[in-house]
């Protein structure tokens, strides 16, 4: 089971369908609870993009009252073509940071017009966590909260559409970052970077998970997943994200 526990919402809508972006169709996953959200969240998935997975996530998030849209990062690529990891992780120098922030943008008024929700976070993992920074200061979100983000660009996923997180981070909106003390995808001095960066901000957080690799919320299926340390992130993320944290 994800270790994120399901709320109180009973009734809840999953559909698969498209957003439109510059004549691209983007495939978004929308979840909605019964009645009136309380606020939307864009879900920018890990490097396999949209699967079971994320439809469950999404599911188990609007539970929570939230409208939640998730996007799929490799949309204008043939996705018949990525069928491993490793073929994604090839293909990832040719991202580029306009065309996902672009995507998280109609993703959030997806929200906005369908759900009537005002208040709108992005909300990411690994590279969606990596994504998650750069949308956090493009001035489109309320909150976003980046697990295990990147905070520089890896080497093999350097290409001309990338700019390190690192290098945005002091112009985000409020944000949650929550890491792993034993990913080496995200060094010690890349954390203490990020805290040097938001030194004088009250508003965003880094919390160090001891111990924990990268990977380790939210895929109960993988090796790295610590259901406890789960749990108790996913509290603290959904705290963040309500409407009434301030």
């Amino acid at each position: 089971m994800s270790a994120l526990r399901e709320g109180r919402v009973h009734e809840v809508s999953v559909e698969a369908r498209t957003v439109i972006v510059e004549g691209a169709d983007v495939p978004v996953v929308h979840a909605r609870p019964d009645g009136m959200p309380r606020a939307g969240i864009v879900l920018h998935p890990d490097i396999g993009g949209l699967r079971p997975l994320f439809d469950d996530l999404a599911r188990r998030l609007a539970t929570h009252g939230f409208a939640v849209c998730v996007t799929e990062p490799f949309a204008r690529f043939d996705r018949s073509a990525l069928v491993s990891v490793d073929d994604r992780m090839a293909r990832v120098p040719e991202l580029d940071d306009e065309t996902q922030l672009a995507d998280l943008d109609a993703a959030a008024n997806l929200l906005v017009v369908a759900d009537d929700v005002a208040h709108v976070s992005v909300l990411g993992f690994c590279i969606g966590g990596y994504y998650t920074f750069k949308a956090a200061a493009s001035g489109r979100f309320d909150r976003a909260v980046a697990f295990y983000g990147m905070l520089r660009t890896p080497s093999q996923w350097h290409g001309p559409g990338h700019r390190d997180p690192l290098d945005v981070v002091a112009d985000v909106c409020p944000t949650l970052a929550i890491f792993g003390s034993a990913d080496t995808w995200t060094p010690e001095a890349d954390i203490e970077a990020l805290r040097a960066a938001w030194r004088e901000r009250r508003d965003c957080e880094v919390v160090v998970v001891d111990g924990a690799g990268h990977g380790f919320v939210h895929d109960p299926d993988r090796p790295a997943h610590r259901a406890d340390d789960a749990a108790a992130c996913w509290v603290r993320a959904l705290e963040f994200v309500s409407p009434s944290s301030g």
